[in-house]
């Protein structure tokens, strides 16, 4: 057998219940927001079970929301695809000696990503000062907090940090228990309907990059599951450019907001199926970053994290 059971909290979280998986089954996990209408499209339209199936093989989701959890399931065995991973938690990844690669892009969701207070409450980054924010540690919502801080005379120290996932941030804010959340998408709009006030957005301060990954173990052992998961991903991609009205109603209807506010994040998306010159670039630029700010002890090579199948032709 191919996988070991999970242990503790991370086996909870997967909800595996016990069971071990085997080599006919493909784990990927299911990643809905920011908007990640790709990934929404793949599953609910069956489009990787038919191209699993082709190959023998069945297909199972996991809802995982963190890509540093994400980057342990990979490692451990327990995912083969991670369905949507943002490069900061893959270039950390990498860096920790968790061999992820990049196997398609997804999006540079730049608009969908922010820094939110709670009505009434702060009006500035540098309101934050000895504030709590919560959010999900590890990630471009945590990248961007170091970020905005930084640009305003401010360092992580100055505020007190929360780790939390983005639906666990939301609550709390909320609830009052935190001063600011870093949310994203349909948080983000629907913080806003309930008088949440927008610090800051990723614009200016990191291009989020959002991609598709796997172990580079399953890459050399299962080049087959790959391409059966990739090619799903770019016939949902093409799906969605020749139905996009219908695409963004079934997201809509996924996230459980208005058309219209689907069809904002539809817009700020900025989805692709592969990655270019530019975001390897900006990847360099991360990483410089994450290491100034202690955000990652060793840097990776990005060329090696990249395989050549996620790369423009």
């Amino acid at each position: 057998m191919k996988k070991t059971l999970l242990t503790g909290a991370l086996a909870l979280f997967l909800g595996l219940g016990g069971v071990r998986a085997d080599e006919k089954t493909l784990d990927i996990s299911y990643v809905k927001a920011p908007f990640n209408l790709q990934m929404i499209v793949m599953k609910e339209r069956g489009l990787l079970e038919k191209r699993a199936g082709a190959i023998g093989l069945k297909v199972k989701w996991h809802e995982i929301t963190s890509g540093a959890k994400q980057a342990q399931a990979l490692a451990s065995g327990d995912l083969d695809v991670a369905g949507v991973m943002n490069t900061a938690s893959v270039l950390m990844a990498n860096g920790e000696g968790n061999a992820v690669r990049i196997i398609a892009g997804v999006s540079r969701p730049t608009g969908t990503f922010a820094i939110v207070a709670g009505k009434d409450g702060v009006a500035s980054i540098a309101g934050l000062k000895g504030k709590k924010v919560a959010g999900p540690k590890g990630t471009v919502l945590h990248q961007l907090l170091v970020a905005a801080l930084a640009r305003n005379g401010l360092a992580m120290s100055d505020v007190q940090f929360v780790q939390m996932e983005i639906p666990q941030a939301f609550a709390a804010l909320q609830g009052g228990q935190v001063d600011a959340a870093l949310l994203a998408a349909a948080a983000v709009i629907k913080a806003g309907q309930e008088g949440a006030r927008v610090l800051a957005t990723a614009d200016g301060l990191v291009v989020p990059k959002l991609v598709m990954a796997s172990s580079e173990k399953t890459v050399k052992a299962h080049p087959d599951w790959i391409e059966a998961a990739v090619a799903a991903h770019d016939e949902a991609g093409r799906w969605i450019a020749e139905h996009e009205a219908e695409a963004v109603a079934l997201g809509a209807k996924i996230q459980g907001l208005a058309v219209e506010d689907a069809q904002k994040l539809y817009d700020g998306s900025h989805f692709t199926q592969r990655l270019g010159q530019s975001d390897i670039d900006s990847m360099g630029d991360d990483i410089r970053f994450m290491l100034d700010n202690g955000m990652m002890r060793n840097a990776p090579d990005v060329g090696a994290i990249i395989l050549p199948r996620a790369l423009e032709r």
